[in-house]
């Protein structure tokens, strides 16, 4: 008996580890103030440079809790500079192990200049961490729309269904059409949960001012918003110029294509000739197609991954025009209030 339900309890031990386990969606990145208010320092610190950093915490779940960060130091690309910014993160990351804080990599934090972030060079970066990381997310925080009162903050990750068709690099539109993927499945957008601690909420109710009022209020009351609008139009009116570009590169695909198939169809036509002339010879007919001749040579279709990257960037740039013309019209129309009164 006591054989029996040793076996027992092994094949069952058995079964479990070699039974795959389905981690659950990711429903929300939590992340600590001070965290945030470190990725908030670093990227301030050298707007409108761009700087990036790494994120450690924890995978529990369906939560991303991020407990600590850390900046990667800014230097010029060169392959012995980037083996010292690896081993700069390693370094890193063993003396956190050290003090007991928490050292597994969960993705990293990006600065952006006007929501301009929907790169191939971030897909890349994505598709680099996920080898080794099964779920990561890129926390992207904008100094310059901060500026205008709000908290730009945002957590990205890429799509299951785009990162299988990334894998494959084959953005034609007969895949894309086959899988239903749009420029709006490339990245999905987790919320944002903030935590702090007992202590550190205590802590900042007693640092908590009397009035009620804070800079950030005032700074949503500022009228000028003219340089924010103009650098969002600059930006726009250069991915569309981007745009206009890719659908060039269609528009002369398909002419190849089109001009490819009537020459199929011209050569097809006499090739047929050919034969009806060669079987009244009693001759043998000659193979309707030769894959030796250049017009049956397929023609490559451009990669659609830039026309979708370029059309998510147009859309991000009209959400921010239309927030904060907006945002602008009600502090006018209060304005105009106040002064009537």
């Amino acid at each position: 008996m006591a054989n029996n339900s040793g076996n027992t309890v092994a094949r069952s031990f058995l079964q479990v580890a070699s039974t795959e386990e389905v981690a659950p969606s990711l429903r929300v990145v939590q992340i600590e103030g001070l965290v945030i208010l470190k990725i908030i320092k670093h990227c301030k610190e050298f707007s409108p440079a761009l700087v990036t950093g790494q994120l450690l915490g924890l995978d529990v779940g369906s939560v991303l809790e991020v407990t600590n960060c850390f900046p990667f130091p800014i230097r010029e690309e060169d392959e012995e500079i980037e083996a010292d910014g690896a081993n700069y993160q390693l370094e890193m990351m063993r003396c956190l192990r050290e003090v007991n804080v928490d050292n597994n990599t969960v993705g990293w934090y990006q600065s952006t200049l006007l929501g301009s972030f929907q790169t191939v060079e971030l897909i890349e970066t994505f598709m680099n961490y996920q080898e080794n990381i099964r779920r990561c997310v890129c926390i992207i925080y904008d100094p310059s729309r901060s500026n205008q009162g709000v908290l730009a903050l945002k957590a990205l990750k890429l799509s299951d269904a785009f990162m299988e068709l990334y894998r494959s690099n084959n953005f034609t539109g007969e895949k894309l059409r086959e899988r239903n993927l749009s420029w709006v499945d490339i990245f999905e957008e987790i919320p944002i949960k903030v935590s702090n601690s007992a202590l550190i909420s205590a802590f900042m109710t007693e640092l908590e001012a009397d009035s009620p009022i804070t800079q950030c209020d005032y700074d949503r009351l500022q009228l000028s918003t003219n340089p924010f609008m103009e650098r969002n139009v600059e930006f726009l009116i250069e991915c569309m110029d981007e745009l206009s570009m890719e659908q060039q590169k269609f528009q002369f695909y398909y002419r190849n294509l089109s001009r490819q198939q009537a020459q199929q169809q011209a050569w097809l036509q006499k090739r047929r000739s050919e034969n009806m002339a060669r079987k009244a010879a009693g001759e043998d007919p000659l193979p309707e197609e030769d894959p030796s001749n250049p017009i049956f040579k397929p023609i490559p279709e451009p990669s659609r991954l830039d026309s979708f990257l370029i059309t998510n960037q147009i859309a991000n740039f009209c959400n921010q025009i239309n927030g904060v013309s907006g945002q602008s019209f009600n502090r006018l129309y209060l304005m105009k209030a106040l002064q009537d009164s």
